[in-house]
């Protein structure tokens, strides 16, 4: 048979469409989209017919690939991976991940009607923001609250509301860039306010700040937390509880961008960082910070103050325009109530938990991960070991801070490690690991519980 007379057995789109073994895809399937899916289906094999690769046509191999295109297709590209790699606030892989009671929270507003802007008691238009500005209140001791989408958005709308056309003083050294090349300068730009810069990269004195400060220009002093980078050697910078003084002096709002929204002390775990409670204690007038680093919350920019300069934000025309929505706020408040007793956040935020667990907890998941695989393969052939390593935090924190935990390795002769990283990342939940050494490396640390069973499945498919 010639590749014409081949080509001539094609199906019609609309033949394949009546198909019965289509049935169900046809049922569940927009018509469009499916077209769309054969049609493809059909460009290969009449491709593959010319090149030579197919010399005839095969009915169930055609339905086979068109279901197979569309369970590919219709796959949201944003999907579910497992994180072993040991880094726990991995920017990439979509920093926290957020409790089950965050997201049973978020699953109630989405499939229901809510009181997002409705008061209940009144029968009258409420506030998005009065669901959560009392939790967050109680929590960090400040006097007022609000919560828009992200730290960045809290940083153009605390310096757009405070200090549009004038001045904002500030440290070089604290100039800081977080990524994607996203720097506070720019941001300060965004706001229309204007940036003073005082000091040098290494060096920043109080009287710095005191030269800097003009009573008609000045409307802000800012000091922003460098959580992502440090300085070292010959340096000096003023501490924010010299800055508050100045601030009452000349009747201007000290503003701390800490970012980073630590509300637990975890200096025992070697993270030495302020916490939200700590810079509202000293007097900070304004605290702004991200609820999805170590706050583990949904991605968020939290502004704590005094209530005279959260009255502002909220009257802004920015505020709107980077205003949190339901989901967010039932994520929020779900996690920070696990705040009001410490033990039961580092138990329940899975941040924290990763961060905090013991040595011998993770050393304990890497020989049931390590048991489990050796059940399963052939050792002779496949080396599978437990190693001590070094996690990090992530998310642009605590960069110098190393965690000790523990990975479970795996080498093979005829296998290359890189090849089998590829393999684990093509999987249909692709598993991230690291490389090193010629092994690849599962860190235990940022693997959930209830995904052993699935690494064990997908790599003895891989490897056996």
């Amino acid at each position: 048979m010639n590749k014409n007379e081949v080509l001539r057995k094609i199906p019609q789109v609309d033949e394949i469409l009546k198909d019965e073994k289509l049935s169900i895809i046809v049922e569940n399937t927009p018509h469009d989209f499916l077209v769309s899916c054969i049609r493809e289906v059909i460009i290969d094999i009449r491709a593959n017919i010319l090149n030579g690769v197919e010399k005839d046509i095969d009915r169930d191999d055609i339905i086979s690939k068109i279901e197979a295109k569309v369970t590919k297709k219709s796959k949201h590209s944003l999907r579910k991976v497992i994180n072993a790699t040991g880094t726990v606030l991995h920017t990439n892989l979509g920093r926290s991940i957020l409790s089950k009671k965050a997201t049973e929270a978020m699953i109630e507003v989405a499939y229901n009607y809510s009181n997002l802007e409705y008061d209940i008691k009144s029968g009258k238009r409420g506030n998005r923001q009065s669901h959560i500005e009392k939790i967050v209140t109680d929590i960090t001791g400040a006097e007022a609250a609000m919560v828009v989408n992200n730290n960045a958005a809290a940083t153009i709308l605390v310096l757009a509301a405070l200090a549009e056309g004038k001045d904002v003083v500030i440290s070089r050294g604290e100039l800081i860039e977080i990524g994607d090349s996203f720097r506070l300068p720019d941001v300060m730009g965004e706001s229309k306010a204007i940036l003073k810069e005082i000091g040098s990269t290494n060096k920043t004195k109080l009287n710095d700040y005191i030269d800097a400060i003009d009573e008609d220009k000045t409307a802000v002093i800012l000091k922003a937390h460098t959580s992502n980078y440090k300085i070292v050697g010959f340096t000096e910078q003023v501490e924010l509880k010299d800055l508050i003084p100045l601030g009452e002096k000349y009747n201007l709002p000290v503003v701390y961008d800490m970012g980073n929204g630590l509300i637990v002390d975890l200096n025992e775990y070697g993270i030495d960082e302020p916490t939200v409670k700590s810079l509202v204690s000293s007097g900070a007038d304004v605290v702004l910070f991200s609820g999805d680093k170590l706050l583990g919350g949904p991605q968020a920019g939290i502004i704590v103050g005094k209530a005279k300069y959260i009255s502002k934000m909220r009257k802004h025309p920015y505020a709107r325009a980077a205003r949190v929505d339901k989901f967010t706020l039932a994520a929020l408040n779900s996690t920070l109530f696990e705040y009001y007793d410490e033990k039961r956040a580092k138990k329940n935020i899975p941040i924290l938990n990763m961060i905090t667990i013991s040595e011998k907890d993770l050393k304990e998941k890497a020989e049931k991960l390590k048991k489990l695989l050796e059940a399963k393969i052939d050792k002779k052939k496949i080396n599978i070991d437990i190693e001590s390593v070094k996690d990090q935090v992530g998310g642009g924190t605590a960069p110098e801070v190393f965690l000790s935990g523990y990975a479970v390795t795996i080498f093979m002769e005829s296998y290359p490690a890189e090849k089998i990283e590829r393999k684990l990342r093509e999987l249909d939940v692709p598993i991230i690991a690291r490389v090193a050494h010629d092994k690849v490396y599962l860190d235990v640390r940022t693997i959930l519980d209830e995904d052993i069973d699935l690494i064990v499945d997908e790599l003895c498919k891989i490897l056996l």
